[in-house]
């Protein structure tokens, strides 16, 4: 098993090119418009790391209190969200079968303990802000050839990085895996 490696930081001009790299996805085809996004995902993990980084820290030293509240709900309802995926079978088959519902429930849940603790305009700012710009550069922008090539090399295991490791915990990159795999095989047998 290969070790986990962050990749490197995409210049900006890789990052967010001009409009002509950019698409509205395919809603009528879920699948391909989740492919996108898991392999933008995992090609840009570290720009979008850096992203949300920056906007967590604006948001942490205009309320500490309320981000150190809304980063403890929300790791620990992530972390308790993948233990019952793993342990539960029921939990586990819902995952499988509804991988973004189940990662809606997890955002719903946190939101809901969040604006109980009162905390809720942190939670939404810091933690959703940069999910959602994330989210959006992953859907609009169009993978290149490195791209495909990245995500090939983590497909098969011969490269790990974070954001891997997280979408497979999710759920999200079992199905990605396997055409990947069912594309080594058949080009083995060529």
């Amino acid at each position: 098993m290969a070790k986990v490696e962050l990749t490197p930081l995409r210049p900006w001009d890789d990052f967010f090119p001009g409009s002509e790299r950019f698409s509205k996805p395919d809603f009528k085809d879920l699948a391909r418009w989740n492919n996108r996004v898991v392999s933008n995902l995992l090609y840009y993990q570290t720009n979008y790391l850096t992203l949300a980084v920056v906007v967590f820290l604006i948001v942490g030293f205009m309320n500490p209190k309320g981000m150190v509240t809304a980063m403890t709900v929300v790791s620990v309802i992530f972390v308790g969200s993948v233990w019952a995926g793993e342990n539960r079978a029921a939990i586990n088959n819902f995952k499988r079968q509804n991988p973004s519902a189940f990662l809606i429930a997890v955002m719903v849940a946190s939101y809901i303990i969040t604006s109980i603790l009162g905390s809720v305009m942190v939670f939404m700012t810091a933690i959703t802000l940069p999910l959602a710009l994330i989210f959006a550069h992953a859907s609009f922008r169009l993978r290149n050839m490195k791209n495909k090539l990245e995500n090939k090399i983590e497909g098969a295991g011969l490269k790990r990085s974070p954001m891997g490791i997280l979408l497979e915990a999710l759920g999200q990159q079992e199905e990605h895996i396997q055409k990947i795999q069912s594309f080594l095989e058949g080009k083995l047998k060529e």
